[in-house]
């Protein structure tokens, strides 16, 4: 088991992610990163924004939630499973057109995503258009594909759903409005972490998506699902994930080294030890992640183990 999988246990076996205001876990207490925190720093501290929401969302509170939800994407407008609950809050208020937009950015940030293909259908079908024919076709594409994987069930409430809403019957919002609270979201990743170590990375997205759906926009969830889509090869989807993570906690360690471990991987030497620089600035007395990442510069690719 190579240092950095050794450290993502580790880091599941005890950090409580739902710990409000507590430091960043691999990415030290904030500040010190050359730059004035309004600068840094978004307006908003997603993540406690994104609580708001969910809350708000399950007291069916839309407008809080849209307005808990804006503030999110505008602190990071990649954050695809903010935009999907956007849709959510949106529709919940009957603007199909606001839906519309939400889960299109929804579906543009991560194609694969059955949920936001589903309120995407829906809300097109509610403005009764044609183009909810297509995200229909989609999700029966996926159904097919996916006979009776663990993902089956989830599939076929879409494809009745928006099916329902093409025809004209469908209620405002889609999808399940009682969200996981943070236990909920505290064991999705820890059983991620798991999975990863075991190299299980499909179950271990599945794992973390939930973690993200119960708690947000949290730079360690950020983080690792940037570290699974590196492994999966998906280097641009990657840095988005790791850019979000370091937009969230600029001093974030973890994310820090992986962003240059990917850099590395791309070849982009000169931006590794840029990386590498602020991991040094970071760890004043030096940190494992600082020297990971410089085995990595050193070497010119992954280090052999």
């Amino acid at each position: 088991m190579n240092e950095a999988l050794r450290r993502a246990l580790l880091l599941g076996a005890v950090i409580s992610l739902s710990a409000t205001g507590a430091a960043w876990s691999s990415g030290g207490g904030g500040g010190g990163g050359g730059e004035m925190p309004s600068a840094s720093a978004p307006a908003y501290d997603p993540a406690a924004e994104y609580v708001k929401a969910i809350q708000a969302l399950n007291d069916k509170k839309y407008k809080d939630a849209e307005r808990a939800l804006t503030h999110v994407v505008n602190a990071l407008p990649k954050n695809a499973e903010a935009w999907r609950l956007l849709g959510t809050a949106n529709a919940g208020q009957n603007d199909m057109k606001g839906a519309r937009r939400a889960y299109e950015k929804a579906v543009k940030l991560e194609p694969d995503n059955i949920e936001a293909h589903r309120g995407l259908g829906m809300a097109l079908g509610g403005l009764k258009d044609a183009k909810a024919q297509s995200e229909l076709e989609w999700l029966k594409a996926r159904a097919q594909a996916c006979g009776t994987c663990a993902d089956a069930p989830s599939i076929a409430a879409a494809v009745k759903a928006v099916e329902t809403a093409i025809a004209g019957s469908a209620t405002a919002a889609s999808g399940s409005l009682l969200f996981a609270g943070p236990a909920a979201g505290d064991r999705a990743y820890v059983a991620a972490v798991s999975l990863i170590n075991e190299h299980r990375y499909d179950e271990a997205l599945t794992s973390l998506a939930a973690a993200r759906e119960a708690l947000g926009p949290h730079p360690d969830i950020l983080t690792y699902q940037g570290y699974i889509w590196r492994k999966k090869g998906q280097f641009d989807r990657a840095e988005t994930y790791y850019r979000q993570a370091l937009a969230i906690a600029p001093e974030h360690r973890g994310a820090t080294e992986y962003y240059g471990e990917l850099k590395v991987e791309r070849g982009d030497l000169a931006g590794a030890r840029v990386m590498l620089a602020r991991l040094d600035r970071i760890c004043a007395y030096g940190c494992a992640e600082a020297e990971e990442l410089r085995r990595w510069v050193d070497a010119g690719h992954e280090p052999s183990t």
